[in-house]
């Protein structure tokens, strides 16, 4: 239980929110009170009006009885209403005769001190070692004088403190009670949205079908759908991807299944040899196809590339010497045109599916006799590796499709899987690149492939 309230909650953010709102509005307001009292004391302090109000009183009083009275009358109603927040009997009056200085009244708590100071403004005096603010002023016959200890800054705080906390109290439920039911009501298409997910099975992955009615919530559940979507796709892709394999898979096993029949039953050395032959041939394209299937797993894997560092026309070169003696044996033009040295960070796996498997394609459908160029240049916007050959080329109608996965041409002599340049596809776009067909080396003949890989990063 307790760790369910420990939990943080949308709720619990609100009620702190709240409680820091209603915080900072009781410390604005006695910021507010405390500019308050340092102006009043500024422009008019309130014991200079209380003296003022007082000195309007006598001035008409010309008999000393009479001024005793107002005085002693005055000072009970201040002590009363205690106007200045000072405790009661803390102010001080003193009258005097303006004629000969005779004290003519003197608070009791005043004791045998004497108020003196200049006329018509407030001093800080010390009086039996406690400061006192005083206030003197001319009343007709009489000379006033007023005297109450100081108001500091820190009491004025204190004493509003308490004055306004018991309100924010009281009004902190009204305004926490809308808010927590309006949170809970907006939260609610939410909860309605988990749990319609939650009650979908393990495989569905069909559109949730959610209108919130809310905007806030609207990027969620768009943001659902999509995700949905992409798993539909990346699911189906995965299917038929399987559904192709085993297809082409099955062709090679055959033939193998085939020809080791073949070859058990074989009644003299020409007929073994010759099954053994296809028999070979069936597992080098099963081998083949089983690469190229793995390529294809491994491009498609989640995992960022990894960039190295290296030589990428030395690493280039290699490759391309691994298939000099397949292009040799057909007679077959194999050029390579790039910087003697070119540094670049590339992800090698793919880099090497690109150019093995556009070199492979390349090699298997052209003509004995004819020319493969490769060329591997650094641009602005990065390395660009181009495979271009003079053989029958590509016709317009099949080039938006030489892409998909096990697509082969119509009409092409040479058997293969259909896999090579979907995974130079997929491995470009694992670099960052693209992929795009270009007019071959001959005027209307053959075909190239440019590979435009960006700067890692």
């Amino acid at each position: 239980m307790l760790r369910r309230w420990l939990r943080p909650t949308i709720g619990q953010r609100v009620l702190l929110a709240l409680l820091a709102a209603f915080f900072l509005v009781w410390a604005m307001l006695l910021l507010y009170f405390y500019i308050q009292f340092r102006q009043a004391l500024a422009v008019d302090q309130g014991l200079k009006k209380f003296g003022r109000a007082l000195t309007a009183s006598l001035l008409e009083v010309k008999d000393e009885g009479e001024a005793v009275t107002v005085m002693k009358a005055a000072a009970t109603q201040f002590d009363t209403l205690r106007i200045s927040g000072n405790p009661g009997g803390s102010t001080l009056m003193q009258v005097r005769d303006r004629h000969d200085g005779r004290l003519v009244y003197a608070s009791p708590n005043l004791g045998s001190r004497q108020l003196d100071g200049p006329l018509a403004q407030v001093i800080e005096a010390d009086l039996g070692g406690s400061p006192y603010w005083v206030y003197g002023s001319d009343a007709g016959r009489w000379t006033l004088h007023l005297a109450e200890p100081p108001i500091t800054g820190s009491w004025v705080v204190e004493r509003n403190a308490g004055r306004v906390l018991p309100h924010l109290l009281l009004a902190f439920p009204l305004v926490l009670l809308p808010v927590w039911l309006a949170v809970r009501h907006g939260l609610r298409p939410l909860q309605k949205l988990a749990d319609r997910i939650a009650r979908r099975g393990r495989t569905d992955l069909s559109p949730i079908g959610f209108d919130p009615p809310y905007a806030e919530l609207k990027p969620l559940t768009a943001a659902l759908e999509r995700m949905l979507q992409q798993l539909r796709d990346k699911v189906a892709q995965e299917r038929a991807f399987v559904h192709d394999a085993a297809h082409e898979l099955r062709t090679p096993m055959a033939v193998i299944a085939a020809q080791a029949h073949a070859l058990a039953g074989a009644g003299n050395a020409q007929e073994r040899e010759s099954a053994q032959h296809h028999l070979e041939q069936a597992i080098a394209r099963a081998s083949h196809l089983t690469q190229q299937l793995l390529d294809l797993a491994l491009l498609d894997d989640a995992q960022p590339a990894v960039p190295q560092r290296i030589d990428a026309a030395q690493f280039a070169r290699q490759l391309i010497a691994q298939a000099v003696p397949r292009a040799m044996a057909r007679g077959i033009e194999l050029t390579f045109e790039a910087p003697d040295s070119l540094e670049a960070d590339i992800d090698m796996p793919a880099f090497q599916s690109i150019l093995e498997n556009l070199l492979h394609n390349a090699i298997r459908y052209v003509h004995d006799g004819a020319q493969v160029v490769v060329t591997l240049r650094a641009g602005d916007e990065g390395l660009m590796l181009s495979v271009a050959d003079d053989g029958p080329g590509i016709p317009a109608a099949e080039q938006p499709r030489v892409f998909e996965r096990f697509y082969r041409g119509l009409g092409q002599e040479a058997s293969g899987s259909g896999l090579g340049l979907a995974i130079v596809m997929q491995a470009a776009h694992r670099m960052g690149g693209q992929v795009a067909i270009v007019e071959g080396l001959s005027p209307g003949r053959g075909v190239g492939f440019r590979v435009q890989l960006a700067h890692p990063g």
